[in-house]
């Protein structure tokens, strides 16, 4: 169904699956380092967590559903809900949006095939001559 569809003066999210309930995305600092991208490879091995890249600003993804969405899509704690979904507003939700970013990675692998991509090559252990990342 397109926004367009939806009759006028009915409440958008009575015809939406809950989206912006099943996810939420947290700005983080652009990674600059081998160590940083190291640091989001292992946050992407916490399951379902992915990344994107939307106007230069890197947010991390927890895919997750709010655990009051009730199966019919609507919010089983809607009187008392936080601060957050109370300012949230259908003016400009994904009601229909399939996003498109910059860069998107669904997986570790994905991140750090874009590391070695962009960064210097990492340096190398002298006696093993495997990749060594900065000492944590």
């Amino acid at each position: 169904m397109k926004r367009a569809d939806v009759p006028k003066g009915a409440n958008l999210c009575e015809y939406c699956t809950g989206k912006c309930c099943r996810y939420f995305a947290l700005p983080i600092e652009t990674p600059e380092t081998w160590e940083d991208f190291d640091h989001i490879r292992w946050y992407m091995m916490h399951g379902r967590v992915s990344l994107f890249v939307e106007e230069e600003t890197w947010y991390l993804v927890v895919h997750a559903d709010c655990k009051h969405l009730m199966d019919d899509g609507r919010c089983g704690t809607y009187v008392t809900r936080p601060g957050i979904c109370r300012a949230y507003t259908t003016d400009e939700c994904e009601f229909e949006d399939d996003a498109c970013y910059e860069k998107y990675f669904e997986s570790p692998e994905q991140i750090w095939e874009y590391a070695e991509a962009v960064l210097p090559p990492r340096p190398r252990e002298p006696t093993t001559g495997l990749p060594v990342l900065a000492s944590v």
